[in-house]
């Protein structure tokens, strides 16, 4: 395959960026510069070039923008429900048994992994992110560590696997000629492996940070890129209907949650109710979220409401687009190294749009050499690499067809290669490592920078990755 001068300029850019990242410097800049170079040398147009960071962010906005829709309704619930005073009342249940912040951190893990192994992550984020963050916050685990137990345990263990839908495993071993089941399996092991190590690791770099629980760890999260001093001025008018309504509002919302999951439940094991997965079991969780606002807020009165839903609605966008805002840059570069999504970006058809990333990967893949451990981690890069996206899943027929070329060759089973490569494709780019993925959802949720949330998780994912990749070659 010939590289030509746009896929240097492609390789250049993304080293750049990493760079930059491994820095702690902020890479939006270097993301916008280098989105207009690969334009420019492209297409031959210095115009065009201009128009290419434009409406790259515009694609990647699109891309996201259900992310960002879900976290701004659920903030905007969730200042409908602080104005009556019903979310410390939501919480207290939990106070019971997430009794300190090293309980929190372990129980967030456990309902999240249990949560995302059935319905994935993207219902799961919300769900966590609205009932059990702040209880755990108050219970002295920094923010930060709420954002690294979900990240982990969801976009990282549960999705890496995707053991219960099985389109991961699917997609892997279809392209490489595998056993589907036999791919499965070996990925759910590994999956384990990577997590349960990137997971002790985190928590003992955390341990230090936890506190003693305390109301005002989570009155100051509470004050973080929020209006809640408005929000609890209005209620302190009206401080009969406070009293009124919190506690009615502190059970009906966990309970349709709770309904939610075992909706999705059904749907998942019996044939009743339509099957709901992925982004429908996170659009229902944001219609019903929708729902309780109104209802929250018409409580008010019904005129109130009109104005109060609207000005709740702004402030959580306001906050999502805040928080995740400089994400769409940095995201419109990688999506530029995409086949789909760079022919919306050049305005291509599907057979003319480059495919800057995987072409340079399966480049690179002929001076892999011929030895068991070298070509596993090298199929753990080439899946790290694809995952760069931020996707996740757009990289498994590059590692599984790669997986199926050298297994024979190099001693191993294809089924493990293919393993390995899903779990460097899925917890790079599903969203432990890449902050132009679904991470931005549970850094928005846990309110802290998702930049910082991927240097913390870092160093665990690497190691677990590397742990994991051993111990599959040498068991395998």
């Amino acid at each position: 395959m010939e590289l030509t001068a746009a896929h240097w300029m492609y390789l250049i850019g993304t080293c750049m960026i990493i760079l930059t990242m491994l820095l702690r410097q902020n890479v939006v800049v270097p993301s916008i510069v280098v989105t207009f170079l690969v334009g420019w040398i492209f297409t031959g147009s210095f115009i065009v070039g201009l128009q290419t960071i434009f409406n790259a962010s515009l694609v990647a906005a699109g891309e996201l923008f259900n992310i960002f829709l879900i976290i701004a309704i659920m903030t905007a619930l969730l200042h409908s429900l602080r104005s009556l005073g019903a979310d410390e009342q939501m919480i207290t249940p939990f106070q019971r048994v997430m009794k300190n912040g090293h309980l929190s951190f372990w129980i967030i893990i456990f309902v999240t992994y249990a949560i995302s192994l059935f319905f994935w992550p993207t219902p799961a984020v919300p769900l966590v992110g609205a009932l059990l963050i702040p209880v755990a916050i108050r219970s002295g685990l920094p923010p930060i560590g709420a954002a690294i137990a979900i990240s982990l345990a969801g976009q990282g263990m549960a999705l890496s696997s995707d053991y219960v839908i099985q389109i991961a495993p699917t997609l892997t071993a279809t392209a490489a000629g595998a056993d589907v089941s036999i791919v499965a399996d070996r990925a759910f092991v590994l999956s384990i492996i990577t997590g349960v190590t990137a997971i002790i690791i985190a928590y003992f770099s955390l341990r230090k940070f936890i506190l003693r629980p305390s109301n005002g760890h989570l009155a100051a999260w509470e004050k973080v890129n929020s209006s809640s001093g408005q929000i609890n001025e209005d209620a302190a008018t009206n401080p009969h209907t406070k009293r009124k309504h919190n506690l009615l509002f502190a059970i009906l919302v966990p309970v349709t949650f709770l309904v939610i999951i075992l909706y999705m439940f059904l749907a998942k094991f019996s044939d009743l109710i339509p099957s709901i997965e992925g982004g429908t079991g996170a659009a229902l969780i944001g219609g019903v979220s929708a729902i309780l606002l109104i209802a929250a807020s018409m409580v008010k009165g019904f005129r109130s409401s009109l104005d109060e839903v609207s000005d709740n609605l702004v402030k959580g966008f306001v906050f999502a687009f805040k928080a995740m805002g400089p994400v769409i840059p940095i995201a419109g570069f990688f999506f530029l190294g995409s086949d789909e999504l760079s022919g919306k970006i050049f305005g291509l058809s599907a057979e003319a749009s480059p495919s800057f990333l995987f072409d340079l990967v399966v480049s690179g893949q002929q001076f892999i050499p011929e030895s068991t451990f070298i070509a596993g981690f090298g199929i753990l890069l080439i899946g790290a690499i694809t995952g760069l996206d931020g996707s996740g899943f757009s990289g498994l027929p590059l590692v599984g067809s790669l997986s199926g070329a050298l297994g024979d060759s190099v001693g191993v089973d294809v089924e493990t290669l293919s393993a390995i490569g899903q779990m460097g494709a899925i917890w790079v780019g599903g969203g432990t490592l890449i902050a132009w993925s679904s991470l931005v959802a549970v850094a928005g949720f846990a309110k802290v920078s998702v930049m910082e949330l991927v240097r913390k998780s870092f160093m665990p994912v690497i190691i677990g990755l590397i742990v994991s990749t051993i111990i599959g070659i040498w068991i395998f």
